[in-house]
């Protein structure tokens, strides 16, 4: 009999299995994004993050800092911090750093092996602090500890990770996750604002190519996890803003007619043909808080900058 971690390993397997057949037999070819995150993707995510070019990182970072004094008091004492996509648990540590006893943290990651080491490091910084690591889907629901009160549970979702998600995608996903913390329960979130066209493309497309290697990992996982033969070679990263949608697009373009397979099963790509590997939806203020309304998510407060970058969202979730 397979223990835990190798039967959580082969249910991980199967459905990126699954996914990656699914995404590329569409005649709009896509890859889920979410499958960036192996350790060599969540590596090259954390160097994106301190990239000249990629703004929304630090402009969220001192918005959190300069607010945190007053998004603690939103939350309230003895809360529940269940952060979704929570990386490197690096802009939390901002708010832990002014919450009134903080009952618990509860990461929630994709990415197991770096889940659990950043979660190793913040428990040791906060000793007194119960850390409850999650490895899972937060978009496919998760499980909370025993326990948690919706009164006292803040979810924080940084990043503005929720422009990965379609406007009505968001909707639902903001729904469901207000189900399941229950009415009463708090949410800060990171959501990136539109803006001029050439500062949104530097953004996704960086001059040293960090974000292009970022983009070409995935094939790189599909060949090692999934026997894919890509030439990563015969593809290139493309960021587009599509202004219809009030999106940026990043593709993986097929530079020439090529074949590649996925454990064993053919895929024939024409020179030009692109796969869609992620989109990051863009909102006005007024346009992500109807949004969430929509969701059941009660507008408290918001912070930006002031350039208008970037926006910090504070909502309780009202059962309707």
């Amino acid at each position: 009999m397979m223990d835990g971690s190798l039967s959580r390993a082969a249910v991980t397997d199967a459905r990126f299995l699954a996914d990656v057949l699914a995404g590329l037999s569409r005649p709009d070819r896509t890859l889920p994004s979410k499958y960036f995150y192996d350790a060599r993707g969540s590596a090259l995510f954390d160097a994106i993050c301190e990239l000249e070019e990629y703004y929304p990182t630090r402009t969220e970072m001192a918005l959190l800092a300069r607010h945190a004094g007053e998004i603690a008091a939103f939350a309230g004492p003895d809360a529940t911090v269940v952060e979704l996509g929570s990386g490197s648990s690096v802009k939390v540590r901002l708010l832990l750093d002014r919450l009134t006893t903080p009952a618990a943290y509860v990461p929630v990651d994709i990415s197991h092996d770096h889940l659990v080491q950043s979660a190793a490091r913040l428990a040791a910084d906060y000793p007194g602090l119960a850390v409850t690591p999650v490895s899972a889907d937060y978009a496919a629901g998760f499980d909370l500890p025993v326990g948690t009160v919706p009164e006292r549970t803040l979810a924080f979702f940084p990043g503005s990770t929720i422009g990965n998600f379609t406007p009505d995608d968001s909707r639902t996903f903001l729904a469901g996750l207000g189900r399941r913390l229950g009415a009463g329960s708090r949410l800060v979130i990171g959501v990136d604002r539109k803006k001029r066209r050439d500062v949104l493309e530097a953004a996704y497309d960086d001059a040293r190519g960090v974000t292009a290697a970022f983009n070409l990992n995935l094939l790189a996982r599909i060949n090692r996890e999934l026997d894919g033969t890509f030439n990563l070679g015969a593809f290139a990263h493309r960021a587009v803003w599509a202004e219809a949608q009030g999106r940026i697009e990043m593709h993986l373009e097929s530079l020439v007619s090529q074949t590649a397979t996925v454990a064993g099963r053919p895929f024939r790509f024409a020179a030009g043909e692109t796969i869609l590997t992620e989109i990051s939806c863009k909102y006005t203020i007024s346009g992500f808080q109807a949004l969430a309304a929509d969701a059941g998510w009660r507008s408290c407060c918001v912070w930006t900058d002031e350039r208008g970058l970037f926006s910090v969202h504070a909502l309780v979730f009202e059962d309707r």
